[in-house]
């Protein structure tokens, strides 16, 4: 379970909750889960410190004038390599909601060896990458590469958005919050009392990380 509490519902701001009535249409808030199903509490445990919940959705990356498809693209590349299965999964489906192609949604796992993006969608893939797997050591080539296909605004947004959806990655992760919400993978396999091969998903292991 999550690691920190949900704030209620009722206790969250009004502002707060006119942003998450179209997420979340069934009174209950979270216990019956968001729209797109999801358990919800990334909004209600953010929701405990309105401000901070505030800044992050200040910025409308809606109304930037970065292609919905090259944002999403972005995002769920950055989920991937951070390895967070929420923001993974949701921007999946903001990418097929956009409409970027479904080959190239499955394809961002592995871009560097698929021939389904665009020198512009490669460019971005890179970019992001030197960002989050190597800790913003972007190449001068991907950098310049960048610059042929966006301009010096949009490549400010893709990196602001690129940034602010890794610490989402992080820190869903860090607080086991939506689909994050699992246990740590790397725990010792004990010896079997007899000998056999051991199951390392087997429920039990869960057991011992308490």
């Amino acid at each position: 379970m999550p690691r920190l509490k949900s704030a209620r519902f009722e206790d969250l701001p009004a502002d707060i909750l006119e942003r998450l009535a179209p997420l979340f249409p069934a009174e209950g808030g979270d216990s019956k889960g968001s729209l797109t199903g999801t358990p919800g509490n990334w909004w209600t445990i953010w929701g405990r410190v309105p401000g901070i919940l505030r800044a992050f959705i200040a910025f409308d990356y809606r109304t930037s004038p970065v292609d919905p498809k090259m944002r999403e693209l972005a995002l769920l590349r950055t989920g991937y390599a951070r390895g967070s299965q929420f923001v993974y999964s949701q921007h999946c489906k903001a990418a097929r909601r956009v409409g970027l192609e479904d080959r190239k949604i499955a394809d961002a796992a592995f871009w560097t060896i698929s021939d389904a993006y665009t020198p512009g969608e490669r460019a971005l893939l890179a970019f992001v990458d030197g960002q989050i797997l190597e800790g913003g050591r972007v190449h001068d080539r991907v950098m310049a590469a960048m610059k042929v296909h966006y301009s010096e605004e949009e490549i400010l947004v893709l990196a602001y958005l690129t940034n602010m959806y890794n610490l989402h990655a992080i820190t869903t992760k860090a607080l086991r919050m939506e689909y994050d919400d699992v246990p740590e993978r790397v725990v010792e396999i004990p010896v079997p009392e007899t000998q056999k091969v051991q199951d390392w998903n087997d429920p039990a292991w869960a057991k011992t990380q308490k």
